[in-house]
C-alpha cells in the first residue's frame, strides 16, 4: 500500500510538473483578434493599435495582432461578441468605461466586464474639454452660463451615449442647469472634423487624440478632464475643478480582458505579455507622445479595480439623475 501512495504521488508530482510546462511553453498558434466597441481613428481603436505596435516592434509575441471594431449600442455590441467566444484562447478586447456604465444602465448589455478573463489594466487616459480657437469661450464657466441662458443652443461632439466625453455632459448638466445636447458620431475623425467645420462647439479630446491641434492654434482647451493637472498638457489650463466645478470626473482606464473562461495557460501568456509591454522604450514613448497615464494593474487586481470602478461609475449617473438597473 506504501509503494502504491509513493507511486500515485509521483504520478500527481508529474502531471503537475507536466501541465506547469504546458502553461510556460502557450503561445498563440495563429492571428489574435483585438475587439474594440469603437470606429477607426476613436480612443479605443487608437489605444489598441498602440498595443499592437508596441508588441510588433519589441517582437514581444510570433503571433499576429489584429483590430476588431464591433461598433453599436456603445459597448454593447463589442462586450457581447467577446462573451460569445467563451474558452476562445485568441480573442482580446480594449475595455472602457463605457464597458462599465453601458451594462448599468442599458437592458440589453447583459454582459458584465467583471464576467470576462481579466488580465491588465495598462493606462488611465485624461482628456481635455476644447473648442475652435475662434471660439467666444475663453474659460469653461463661459460655455456653461452660455448654455443656460440658451438651452440647447451650443453641441458636443462625442462617441458613444454612455461614453466618458457623454457621461461628463450628463453630470455637468446636472449640476449646473445648463443646457446643451451631445451629437454622437462613430470614429475620432469625424468627431474632429465637427468641431473644426463648426458644426458643433466642443468636444472631449482624449490625450491619445490632441495630437498638434492645440499646439497648432486650431483648438483651445478649456479644462482638463483629470481630478489633477497633467503635466503634459498646456500648463495654463485649470482642471474642472479648479475651472469651480466640483464634480466626480469620470475616469477612463484602457486595458485588456479575454473571454469567459479562457485557458489559464492563454491568460498567463497575455498576463506575461503586457507586463513586459508596458516596460518597452516603445511603450514609454508612447505614453510621453499621447499624453496618457500608464496604470498597470495585474490581473490578480484587476477584478478588485474593476468592482471599485462600477461602484464610483454607479455614483456618478446617480448624480447625473441616470437610472440605474443593476
Amino acid at each position: 500500500m506504501a509503494v502504491l501512495k509513493r507511486l500515485a504521488g509521483a504520478m500527481l508530482a508529474l502531471c503537475a510538473g507536466l501541465g506547469a510546462a504546458h502553461a510556460e511553453d502557450w503561445t498563440p498558434r495563429r492571428t489574435v483578434n483585438v475587439v474594440v466597441h469603437t470606429g477607426p481613428g476613436a480612443g479605443g481603436d487608437a489605444f489598441a493599435r498602440a498595443v499592437i505596435n508596441v508588441i510588433e516592434k519589441e517582437k514581444l509575441s510570433p503571433a499576429r495582432f489584429v483590430v476588431v471594431n464591433k461598433t453599436g449600442g456603445g459597448s454593447t455590441n463589442a462586450i457581447n461578441f467577446v462573451a460569445s467566444k467563451e474558452g476562445d484562447d485568441t480573442t482580446l478586447a480594449v475595455y472602457a468605461s463605457n464597458w462599465t456604465t453601458d451594462y448599468l444602465v442599458q437592458k440589453d448589455a447583459t454582459t458584465s466586464l467583471q464576467s470576462l478573463t481579466p488580465l491588465a489594466n495598462l493606462i488611465f487616459e485624461p482628456a481635455l474639454l476644447v473648442v475652435r480657437a475662434d471660439s467666444p469661450f475663453k474659460t469653461l464657466k463661459d460655455f456653461i452660463d452660455a448654455a443656460k441662458a440658451a438651452p440647447n443652443k451650443y453641441k458636443q461632439a462625442g462617441g458613444t451615449p454612455l461614453g466618458r466625453d457623454a457621461m461628463l455632459r450628463h453630470i455637468l448638466v446636472a449640476n449646473t442647469g445648463a443646457q446643451w445636447p451631445l451629437i454622437s458620431f462613430p470614429s475620432g475623425g469625424e468627431r474632429l472634423s465637427a468641431i473644426l467645420g463648426g458644426h458643433v462647439e466642443t468636444l472631449v479630446l482624449d490625450g491619445s487624440e490632441v495630437g498638434d491641434f492645440i499646439e497648432s492654434g486650431k483648438l483651445r482647451a478649456l479644462a482638463q478632464v483629470s481630478d489633477e493637472r497633467i503635466p503634459t498638457f498646456p500648463k495654463d489650463v485649470p482642471t474642472i475643478k479648479e475651472a469651480g466645478y466640483d464634480i466626480r470626473i469620470p475616469l477612463q482606464p484602457r486595458g485588456i480582458v479575454g473571454p469567459p473562461k479562457m485557458s489559464p495557460a492563454a491568460a498567463e501568456y497575455y498576463r506575461k505579455l503586457f507586463a513586459k509591454v508596458v516596460e518597452t522604450p516603445s511603450w514609454k514613448k508612447y505614453v510621453e507622445e499621447t499624453r496618457v497615464q500608464t496604470s498597470y494593474i495585474a490581473a490578480n487586481d484587476l477584478a478588485d479595480f474593476l468592482a471599485k470602478i462600477a461602484d464610483g461609475t454607479r455614483s456618478a449617473l446617480k448624480s447625473a439623475n441616470i437610472e440605474v438597473i443593476r
